[in-house]
């Protein structure tokens, strides 16, 4: 491969320090603080809410750094869609996409026991899919992420933000055992996409 992807730069990030700091301004936050994503080297950053807050405008400080949302947004059109889904050919039962600025492409992430594999997806049937779950036209490039999981005839999805899925790629490097993953992975799966349903319920009801 090329330029080790996002996810495993943020999977490599040693563990937070105690007195975890801002890696903008350097002032000390909490265990639970925003992200920035720093696009020159595509990965993540800690914030505290002011410098969070200075990175939500398009092209604030040169466009190298940008705040990630923290938006959820359920897709239940993607029970519809199953025939523009077949033809992303993914391989596993789960995977997310995003879009890259660098590239210009949308890229998808299948998890494994080593971390992530990615590969760029064929531009016309990406366009497909959109057509077909329009609410995938309001993906924000480089910080928000698609989830779609298959599971026999169901499938179910959302929009995340981009470091909910490098959270969820590193729980489950760090739980699969054996060819399938384990029980304890697929209880990882279900716990995030239980907290993803209620995270979004939460918003559509506001």
């Amino acid at each position: 491969m090329s330029d080790p992807s996002p996810l495993l730069q943020i999977m490599r990030k040693p563990p937070a320090d105690p007195a975890e700091r801002c890696d903008v301004c350097g002032a000390a936050i909490d265990a639970a603080h925003e992200h920035l994503v720093d696009l020159r080297v595509r990965a993540l950053r800690c914030a505290c809410r002011p410098c969070y807050l200075l990175f939500t405008h398009e092209g604030a400080g040169g466009g190298r750094l940008r705040a990630i949302p923290q938006r959820y947004v359920l897709l239940p059109e993607l029970a519809s869609a199953r025939a523009q889904l077949d033809a992303l050919s993914l391989p596993i039962g789960l995977a997310f996409f995003m879009r890259s600025s660098a590239t210009g492409r949308v890229t998808a992430f299948y998890p494994s026991p080593a971390g992530a594999t990615e590969s760029e997806l064929p531009l016309d049937a990406w366009d497909e899919f959109v057509a077909a779950v329009p609410a995938l036209g309001t993906l924000a490039t480089d910080v928000e992420a698609v989830l779609v999981r298959r599971r026999d005839e169901l499938v179910e999805g959302f929009i995340v933000p981009i470091d909910a899925s490098y959270e969820l790629v590193g729980r489950i490097r760090q739980t699969w055992r054996g060819f399938q993953g384990g029980d304890d992975l697929w209880r990882e799966v279900d716990d995030f996409f239980a907290r993803a349903t209620e995270r979004a319920s939460q918003v559509a009801a506001i």
